[in-house]
């Protein structure tokens, strides 16, 4: 349902088988097997690093695929900083993200209007868009800090223009056109939540590559 303020809040720094992305190629510093045998004590260390991943989206299909499996890893606190030029597939990857939370992806549209929409699924995903601000100080009346703590998910269209008042841990998704029907996208991790939060979605992402490679190959030997 529309969310609207109408007094200013500060924003405070405190998330039928359509088969999986295709995974171009990656940049970490970390791998996925690393991650997960790191141990507990030594997270702060290991979030600190870089942590990126490139992929090559064949439709709006796929990159509605990526939204899904970053959907279903979603604990709660974490925020998607998505950039990219219009009709990158912002809103489209906002639409898997809802169902991946189990939200009806029929509500989701570009909230240019509104500015913040809330959708109800296992988690309530906050859904803003500031393509319509002119300024950072515009941000502080926007009330996106409500949204911003451990119960809620928050995916923020159009992220370059909130500057350093972005939450310093954050999952980056930068969009970009190659041509009409594909894109390729560049995941970023930038703490310890959103390295989590991307690790699975690499993980995932191989794990459904090798398994649509190998119904090729047994089909092709059929």
């Amino acid at each position: 349902m529309p969310v609207r303020h109408d007094k200013p809040r500060p924003l405070i720094q405190p998330s039928a088988d359509r088969g999986a992305p295709r995974l171009s190629r990656s940049r970490q510093a970390v791998t996925p097997a690393a991650a997960e045998t790191t141990p507990p004590g030594e997270t702060a260390s290991l979030a600190g690093k870089s942590v990126e991943w490139e992929q090559r989206l064949r439709s709006a299909t796929e990159t509605e695929r990526l939204g899904e499996i970053i959907g279903h890893a979603l604990r709660g606190g974490e925020v998607l900083a998505l950039f990219g030029d219009l009709g990158a597939g912002k809103t489209t990857l906002v639409r898997g993200l809802a169902v991946g939370l189990g939200a009806a992806p029929r509500s989701v549209s570009s909230p240019t209007f509104v500015l913040i929409q809330e959708y109800r699924g296992r988690l309530p995903l906050a859904h803003a868009d500031l393509y319509r601000l002119d300024s950072v100080a515009d941000l502080h009346d926007l009330g996106l800090s409500d949204y911003l703590d451990e119960h809620h998910v928050v995916a923020i269209e159009w992220a370059d223009k909130a500057g350093a008042d972005l939450p310093a841990d954050r999952l980056e998704i930068h969009l970009h056109h190659r041509n009409n029907t594909s894109r390729s996208v560049v995941l970023k991790a930038t703490g310890p939540s959103s390295h989590r939060l991307l690790i699975h979605a690499m993980r995932e992402g191989e794990a459904g590559s090798n398994a649509r490679q190998g119904k090729d190959k047994e089909h092709r030997t059929q």
